[in-house]
């Protein structure tokens, strides 16, 4: 099974968190929902305003719109399933791979699904840090071929189409949710050659979409995303959700009446219970960014009021894109945990050579680098080691030949390494900065 975004104590703190009080008697959030799949169905978040913040529920797991999956339109035009590269950057076990699916739309409609799905892709990447990272994603477009052309409950909720996963609004009787079959989005997953986060693409223009999260155990991958197809600000669904999965944040929003955090300091990076004197003199959470001018506007502090509760709790900066869908702005706190994840789940660096087979010293050794564009926020080094010193001749170079850079001859058997390290100014912790180095060492016989 390709899972590669592991669910850390950091990834288990946040499911937790997203269980609200049982005797709140807010009403836009629903009772106790989770990240998981549930007797009462599964955790999802979605956003009723496209410029507003987020709420969250719980929807069953099936959809009533789906389609018999014999049906015979299905293949007079297109390959019902046929996988489609959108950015193939590397081997799948260095790479975070998206899989986007299609809803809604025929057979006659399948190139318009693979340009809505690259639009989609595009946008995302648009957003920092997704933009100087897209190198270490693979996306691939999976075509579900429907025998409606649309979206159940657009424009209105009498309206019922037939489609392959049983994309629909007004889920749980909300008019901007969108929610899918999770089974039938898993059949189509499961053709990439990889997965590791969905994003449904559901052909309307209408604004809507959903986050599911927390899904490893059930289904492989970690989260899907729901969006609809033409409707710009739906995009930003996507970005919040993914940072969910890839940088295990937590939201920075709260609802009225929740009152105070109950809990002890949250795992998660962006959320603290530390005001900031106290971060400061601990060292803890953003402790390295208070101060700074911050992307979202303006400075990095302690604001109270997140994680859905209204106190005792804080959040690096007034807004961000994980608190309201009114900006495309990560803070420099999830700026950092983003490109921490990022590493988390792939490689920048690629062996070119087995590094379990002993080679000699006349064996060239080439690696591969993620294209991690100059100009951008990510600034990989490339060096070369010698049984642990290096050799500062090879700085860059992606293909060495191991007596070149010092190994000696001799019976006794050396050690050459090819160590990647982003140098970004974007990440300033120390244990956000040792995620984003890897390396391979091979054994060269004297």
């Amino acid at each position: 099974m390709h899972i590669r975004i592991r669910r850390s104590a950091a990834a288990t703190a946040l499911a937790l968190s997203a269980v609200l009080p049982a005797t709140s008697t807010v009403a836009v959030a629903a009772e106790a929902p989770t990240a998981t799949e549930t007797a009462g169905g599964v955790g999802v978040e979605y956003f009723p305003d496209p410029a507003g913040e987020g709420a969250r529920t719980q929807v069953p797991a099936d959809s009533p719109h789906t389609q018999p999956p014999t049906n015979p339109r299905q293949r007079t035009a297109a390959q019902d399933g046929e996988v489609v590269p959108i950015a193939e950057t590397g081997p799948t076990a260095d790479r975070l791979d998206v899989t986007i699916i299609g809803d809604g739309y025929t057979a006659a409609q399948q190139e318009d699904f693979l340009q809505d799905a690259r639009a989609k892709w595009d946008a995302v990447t648009d957003i920092e840090p997704y933009k100087s990272y897209e190198g270490l994603f693979n996306v691939w477009a999976v075509q579900a071929v429907s025998q409606d052309s649309g979206v159940t409950g657009d424009p209105t909720q009498d309206v019922t189409r037939n489609t392959a996963l049983g994309s629909y609004f007004f889920c749980d009787e909300i008019e901007r949710l969108i929610c899918v079959d999770l089974d039938k989005t898993k059949s189509y997953a499961d053709k990439a050659p990889a997965t590791d986060l969905v994003i449904v693409v559901s052909n309307s223009t209408k604004y809507g979409g959903a986050g599911y999260s927390g899904l490893a155990g059930d289904y492989g991958y970690d989260g899907v995303s729901t969006l609809s197809s033409d409707n710009a600000q739906s995009t930003l669904i996507a970005a919040h959700e993914m940072a969910h999965s890839i940088g295990l944040l937590a939201d920075e929003y709260q609802y009225d009446g929740y009152g105070a955090y109950p809990g002890d300091e949250p795992a998660v990076t962006n959320v603290s219970k530390l005001t900031a004197d106290r971060m400061a003199a601990q060292g803890a959470k953003w402790a390295d960014w208070l101060g700074e001018t911050d992307p979202s506007g303006g400075v990095v502090d302690t604001f109270e009021g997140g994680d859905y509760y209204e106190y005792g709790i804080y959040r690096p900066t007034a807004n961000s894109i994980m608190r309201s869908l009114n900006t495309d702005q990560f803070n420099l706190p999830g700026r950092e945990a983003m490109i921490a994840g990022f590493y988390r789940s792939a490689n920048a660096l690629t062996p070119l050579a087995d590094p379990a087979t002993r080679t000699s010293r006349f064996a060239r050794l080439s690696v591969s680098l993620a294209t991690l564009p100059a100009g951008t926020l990510a600034r990989p080094q490339l060096r070369w080691y010698v049984d642990g010193r290096e050799a500062r001749q090879a700085r860059g170079r992606t293909s060495v030949v191991p007596a070149a850079l010092g190994v000696p001859s001799g019976r006794r058997a050396h050690t050459v390494t090819a160590r990647v390290v982003d140098r970004t100014a974007a990440v300033r912790s120390a244990d956000a900065r040792a995620m984003t180095s890897n390396s391979v060492t091979w054994t060269i016989k004297g």
